[in-house]
């Protein structure tokens, strides 16, 4: 009787359509069960030699996907919903992840690890995440003074941070110039209007992460009415890939956090 009813521990097959679930399932080292990821996969490098790519971020191949015969899709919020319809009315079973913030990040991560059977190897490496962002943390607390970030992950419309980035800069030791947006999921809602706004919040520091498109410095020195703006002044702009901060799984949590808190602590050094 065991052994007529027993079954497999969690999904065998599966298409990822964004990189944060390819990336976990890599780290837990269960990257046999997938058989598709997103075109737009950096993190693992090595995925995107060895796994079919099938979708973009708002577009999927479906029949491509249903000939990988998927027994579970990973798809991310709902700017995949039409994605994932199509696929259900085929009778594949999708999971559609929608974390917006740091504990969402860590909420989904642990869900995912259950799913593939590595509940406590997944929650082993949240918790170490989790370690490394409260030494983060706590060494930013003691940081003489904190610096205004300006995040903008789009140039034209200015669009600032969203919730799990502008969480991160608080933790690595920066405060959001623009707070009240970071809420807002969706990037047309994080659209800031006119730069003279931008500018008039005097950020310290401005990060550029253009999702997927390369971050130019001078570019942003260079706009009209910026160059008093004190990160501009004192040439604090900087990139931080859009792989290593915009995707909400690990490498945000880790890589991402990192790179945020080294250009604080830099910052600090030098005019704190």
């Amino acid at each position: 009787m065991t052994e007529r009813f027993a079954f497999p521990h969690g999904p065998q097959r599966i298409v990822c359509l964004t990189e944060e679930t390819t990336e976990w399932l890599y780290v837990l080292g269960e990257e046999a069960r997938i058989v598709g990821i997103s075109g737009y996969t950096v993190r693992p490098r090595r995925a995107r030699e060895e796994k079919p790519k099938v979708s973009a971020f708002l577009s999927a191949k479906i029949d491509k996907i249903l000939e990988l015969k998927p027994d579970c899709v990973f798809g991310f919020s709902d700017l995949q919903a039409d994605i994932a319809a199509a696929l259900i009315r085929h009778g594949i079973q999708v999971t559609v992840f929608n974390q917006r913030s740091v504990a969402e990040i860590f909420a989904m991560l642990v869900q995912v690890a259950a799913m593939v059977g590595q509940a406590e190897k997944g929650l082993a490496l949240v918790n170490g995440m989790r370690a490394q962002l409260m030494a983060i943390e706590d060494a930013a607390a003691a940081l003489p003074r904190r610096p205004r970030i300006f995040f903008e992950e789009w140039d034209e419309p200015h669009i600032s941070a969203i919730a799990w980035v502008s969480e991160l800069m608080g933790i690595a030791g920066g405060d959001d110039c623009f707070p009240e947006l970071a809420k807002e999921s969706l990037g047309k809602n994080r659209i800031i209007a006119s730069g003279d706004e931008i500018v008039r919040r005097a950020p310290d520091i401005i990060i550029g992460s253009w999702c997927g498109k390369k971050f130019r410095a001078e570019k942003v020195a260079a706009r009209p009415g910026w160059q008093d703006v004190p990160a501009v002044k004192n040439q604090q702009l900087f990139e931080i890939k859009s792989a290593d901060i915009l995707q909400p799984g690990p490498a945000a949590l880790t890589d991402g956090v990192a790179q945020l808190h080294k250009i604080v602590m830099a910052w600090s050094q030098a005019h704190g």
